[in-house]
């Protein structure tokens, strides 16, 4: 496990990489502001109205290729977006529009949102505005790969996993293993999917939890974090919200002529979801605070049924 001296050093570093790569893009930066440090570091470039967000816990799987894929089709999309007159948070116009490689960071520029409040939307306007999300991204013409965070994490994570039984238990490991092997061939590609779920429709989704990743202002909620954008059955974006959840989101959902969430899709994205959470424990060496963090959402996937109750 890093210790706490090492995490600071790679904040710092992090930190230090897009203050250095925004001023040789021209921006004149004097305060750089650390204001989120998790998966990311999000550095406010003061005074320049710009935000850098600079990964720095990513999947061993990911290769810098595939990492500047994400970051481009995330500035793509958000561009697309706000073109169209939709709140979204937007690449900043005042740099290049493209992902920066600095000190082995990749590293994206952002346009800074005044006047940021404490969230306070209630559940059914977050699902009405996911709703509307998905009926504006069903029309995005840009080129994006089936369920991309998916692709080589599992393996490679249950590969790690195994050598850590303080982090992952033996049967705990089992499981996964077992489910994986179920699951793996039904999200191979958009038709081994279609061929087990076949009133599915497959569109552009936001990837993580949009009903989450907003930003409200008092005039303004702003779509954020498109990190994980991909090819997928709107129901990817809809695990874990519940029945009210589900309620909110078809009634909006009728509204836009999208279809309703199909219960039998959601149960097996969930199970899905749920072994990506058991696989980021493998990044728990490089983020600590995920031991304890998702103790929870294991227990209660340890408490549900295996793949969604495919493969019985």
């Amino acid at each position: 496990m890093r210790s706490p001296d090492e995490l600071a050093a790679r904040t710092d570093r992090a930190s230090r990489a897009a203050t250095e790569a925004a001023r040789e893009l021209g921006l004149t930066v004097t305060a750089p502001r650390t204001i989120y440090d998790v998966f990311s570091v999000v550095v406010a470039l003061d005074p320049a109205p710009v935000i850098a967000r600079v990964p720095t816990v990513l999947p061993r799987s990911v290769t810098p290729a595939q990492q500047e894929r994400f970051q481009r089709n995330e500035l793509a999309v958000t561009r697309w977006l706000a073109e169209r007159g939709e709140p979204t948070v937007v690449p900043s116009p005042l740099v290049p529009a493209e992902p920066v490689r600095r000190d082995g960071f990749g590293i994206t520029f952002w346009e800074l949102i005044e006047g940021v409040t404490e969230p306070a939307l209630e559940t059914g306007p977050r699902l009405a505005l996911t709703a509307r999300l998905h009926s504006l991204l069903r029309e995005y013409p840009g080129e994006l790969r089936f369920l991309e965070p998916m692709d080589g994490f599992m393996d490679d994570a249950l590969a790690q996993l195994a050598d850590r039984p303080d982090l992952l238990a033996p049967e705990d490991l089992d499981r996964a293993r077992r489910e994986w092997a179920i699951v793996e061939p039904v999200i191979a590609s958009e038709d081994a999917f279609l061929a087990e779920f076949p009133d599915a429709t497959i569109q552009p989704v936001h990837g993580d939890a949009p009903y989450y990743n907003l930003i409200e202002t008092p005039g303004r909620v702003y779509f954020s974090d498109f990190e994980h954008v991909t090819r997928a059955p709107v129901e990817w974006d809809l695990v874990s919200i519940g029945d009210e959840g589900v309620a909110a989101y078809d009634a909006e959902a009728a509204r836009l002529g999208l279809r309703p969430v199909d219960p039998r899709v959601l149960r097996f994205m969930e199970s899905v979801r749920n072994l990506q959470v058991v696989g980021c424990l493998a990044l728990a060496p490089e983020l600590p605070l995920l031991v304890e963090g998702l103790k929870p959402v294991l227990e209660h996937w340890r408490a549900t049924e295996p793949a969604g109750g495919l493969g019985k």
